[in-house]
């Protein structure tokens, strides 16, 4: 009996998730399972794609031709029905298409590489041939590259049906290999050799003594490499024992550990304060029970709420369940890597983007096997294929990278929610600071609130001092540095301690300028200004990443009377240089961490005191626990309150609140100096006193004036277009085709240009609905987003956000 599959096609010009029905094979029949990939013809079956199996039926009633399945990607499934599952529901829940859910739970490294080639299909001129094909049947179709007289014949030959057009799949995953030997006799065996070498045969008789003391041991496959390392011999020698009969060698698959080099001591677990105790006891009882009930742990920072993940993973652990714990950012990771490897070893897996797609991948196969039941990581991890999940903790949950700003738009809380109830296991969303959002549901009852309002080490929160900028700028001119601030640095050089320097931005300054005309250099695909790297001697944009010299002469009225204007992380770097020559800096920021590994390293070299100030931008606010760091200075508190976002005051807030947090974490005494040129802000003075609560309340009363979340959900529309006009034109239809399903409660703002209008030569407008309850909005907008497909191919581009984590 013929088998049938239904798959999701992955056809980016035409996306639907309507699944479309393909034979299988004779050869595969009760081969394919559910969860595999496979390649499949899609329109006139000249064009593979990749597609998902979602489902396999033993008859079909479709009349007329069922096109069969080419060939399969994978071996085994690749997606477990759990993750089948969450990808449906992800499609659903975020106005996306199911493919790019499926493909998202993957690995990049697994996900489908396309490649075109020119086939030849009838004979042609040996000439031709030659100068076309270099002689063979095909060539790679490379558009982008491709000589436009090459392209005009290539073209002619189609036409004339002598070549055509095909699609190949590929898959970017690779395990890694390595050459192993093992020895192929007895001990006795060896001994009879060792007597007929040649006493002067040095390397046969050191590679004869080793393979026998091989025999010894169970485990005797042993990589090439180490062989060679260990006992000093050459590749010839081994070479020449294979011939001899003396071993084999053997090719064997080997893990990419992003950790083999990193010196990790074990530790054990530590005693509880009576508020971690009661926070532990309560987790634990929720993990033996199967309980998939929400907590969410507010501590202050340095209160321990690391020890409670820790302890109650090991109580996960205990019961033979799995953990996963999601951390925002990979500046975070290396600390936290650190903390959960020291407590629980090889059992730990890391998942983030700091990692190199194999190792990546081999991280994965590690958790998919089973051969790891502890998953660190950033926001990807949260689908981790791990089975019988015992505990879910989300640190910092309140950070906005946990929600995605590409499609499909999900945000990780949402989904470790999904998996908990999945797994009936409970889930911690730990924060000094927690989102308005979880702090109101813990209000209502909706999660079980766990606090731990003291420090684990006794010490007062630092006192934290603000700086008017206003006066102080009277003082110090165009400095960066308050004299208050300037007089603590020294302090601290002079007494061997350490100092933390946040600046809210990167790059060398803000802006180009020129003062006799007021010329901005501006991006030539955005409405945004350029950045001055000094490393690079360039102006960059962050948008786009145009990258062009700096400019010595004003572009429009040739002045050369152009200045450098703004703050960044850069231009402090060099002022402090200048101010404490005898300082040692260490500067953390988006163009000193590109490489991989470099988090790590500027870290690592911190905790060692090899350096006195370390210098960055947000990366550094969070989650770093150095014992002599007794100063933090914050140089410029209110970049964040001038952006047109309602969340503007929360994230001043905690961020202010969270770098606070990482001066005093020991037994010396922190001290906290802010630099604004709004002092009496709620938000700041709030932060002065770590008075979350009065912010929380006083927050809330304003969202709730204002109708913004968590008193209303939101949703954003955004359209792209490659000119005003008609990105400005779908936003209208848009809103047209919503209106009906709208009550005359729900509240439309736009459509609008968003706040930068044009990035990368497409200009965006947007809409903002705010609602309480909308039975027909959801459906509604699934509809428009079908609809919407239609006119992809024509460059438009519909992008639908529920509750977005800003509106810029």
């Amino acid at each position: 009996m013929t088998q049938f599959a239904k798959i999701i096609v992955d056809v980016p010009t035409m996306q639907t998730d309507q699944p479309y029905t393909y034979s299988i094979p004779e050869l595969l029949t009760h081969q394919i399972e559910i969860g595999m990939r496979v390649v499949v013809p899609f329109g006139n079956g000249k064009r593979l794609v990749q597609g998902f199996v979602i489902e396999i039926i033993d008859n079909n009633q479709f009349d007329g031709d069922v096109k069969a399945i080419q060939s399969v990607v994978d071996l085994k499934p690749v997606v477990n029905t759990e993750l089948l599952d969450l990808s449906a529901w992800i499609a659903n829940e975020t106005f996306s298409f199911r493919i790019t859910a499926l493909q998202m739970v993957l690995p990049s490294v697994m996900r489908a590489t396309y490649k075109k080639r020119i086939q030849l299909i009838d004979e042609i001129d040996e000439s031709l041939q030659d100068k076309l094909f270099q002689g063979n049947d095909s060539i790679e179709f490379d558009s982008e590259h491709m000589d436009a007289e090459l392209m005009k014949e290539l073209l002619q030959l189609t036409k004339a049906g002598k070549a055509e057009l095909i699609y190949e799949v590929g898959n970017k995953a690779k395990f890694k290999m390595q050459l192993s030997i093992q020895p192929e006799l007895g001990f006795e065996a060896y001994e009879d050799i060792k007597n007929g070498l040649r006493k002067n045969a040095k390397q046969q008789h050191l590679l004869v003594n080793y393979l026998q003391s091989l025999t010894e041991n169970e485990n005797n496959l042993i990589p090439q490499k180490q062989v060679v390392k260990e006992i000093g011999i050459t590749t010839a020698t081994i070479t020449s024992g294979v011939k001899n009969g003396w071993l084999k060698k053997i090719e064997t698959e080997v893990y990419r550990d992003p950790y083999k080099d990193t010196v990790i001591e074990s530790t054990g677990m530590q005693k509880l304060t009576p508020d971690q105790d009661i926070a532990v006891t309560a987790v634990d009882e929720a993990i033996k029970n199967e309980i998939n009930k929400t907590f969410l742990l507010q501590g202050v920072t340095g209160s321990g709420k690391t020890e409670v993940y820790l302890q109650t993973i090991a109580k996960a652990l205990e019961l033979g369940k799995t953990a996963l714990m999601l951390v925002p950012e990979i500046a975070l990771t290396p600390q936290m890597v650190k903390r959960v490897k020291s407590r629980f070893g090889d059992l730990v897996a890391v998942l983030h983007s700091g990692l190199s797609d194999g190792e990546r991948y081999d991280e994965w196969r590690r958790i998919e096997r089973k051969e790891a039941q502890v998953v660190v990581g950033a926001r990807s991890a949260v689908f981790a294929p791990l089975d019988n999940i015992g505990i879910i903790i989300v640190d910092e949950e309140h950070e906005s990278s946990y929600k995605q700003e590409e499609t499909p738009r999900y945000h990780a809380r949402d989904i470790v929610l999904w998996r908990s109830q999945r797994h009936h296991c409970p889930v911690i969303l730990g924060s000094a600071t927690p989102s308005l959002e979880s702090r109101a549901r813990a209000q209502k009852g909706v999660y079980e609130w766990l606090q731990l309002p003291q420090r684990i080490n006794g010490q007062p929160m630092p006192e934290v001092t603000l700086v008017d900028m206003r006066e102080e700028m009277k003082n110090t001119g165009e400095s960066n540095f308050s004299e208050p601030l300037r007089n603590e640095i020294t302090k601290r050089l002079e007494k061997k301690e350490q100092t933390v320097l946040m600046l809210n931005r990167r790059g060398f300054s803000s802006f180009v300028m020129c003062r006799d005309c007021g010329f901005v250099l501006p991006c030539p695909n955005c409405d945004t200004s350029l950045t001055l790297h000094m490393d690079t001697h360039t102006m960059k944009c962050h948008y786009c990443g145009h990258e062009e010299g700096i400019p010595k002469i004003c572009p429009n009225c040739h002045s050369r009377k152009i200045r450098y204007y703004g703050t960044g992380t850069q231009k402090v770097e060099e002022e402090l240089k200048t101010l404490y020559p005898e300082a040692r800096i260490l500067r953390m920021d988006v163009d000193t961490t590109r490489k991989k590994g470099a988090h790590e390293k500027i870290l690592a070299k911190f905790g060692a005191k090899e350096a006195d100030i370390l210098l960055g931008t947000q990366m550094i606010a969070k989650g770093l626990d150095f014992p002599d760091v007794t100063l933090v200075g914050v140089l410029n508190a209110d970049t964040a309150l001038s952006l047109p976002d309602f969340r503007s005051s929360e994230r001043t807030f905690q961020l202010l609140t969270q770098v606070s947090g990482r001066a005093g974490r020991a037994d010396k005494e922190g001290q906290v100096v802010v630099q604004t040129f709004n002092p009496d802000h709620y938000a700041i003075q709030y932060a002065k006193h770590h008075d979350y609560e009065s912010f929380y309340r006083k927050e809330m009363a304003v969202r709730h004036m204002e109708n913004y979340p968590p008193y209303y959900y939101t949703i954003q529309l955004t359209a792209s277009y490659t000119d005003e006009a008609g990105a400005a034109k779908k936003m209208l239809e848009a809103v047209q085709f919503l209106k009906p399903a709208l009550s005359d409660k729900a509240i439309i703002l736009g459509p609008t240009p968003k706040s930068i209008m044009r990035v990368n030569n497409r200009f965006y407008y947007q809409v903002v609905i705010k609602y309480k309850s909308e039975e027909q909005l959801k459906e509604r907008l699934r509809e428009l987003m079908t609809k919407s497909q239609a006119e992809v191919r024509k460059g438009l581009r519909l992008t639908i956000d529920s509750e977005p984590v800003n509106f810029i």
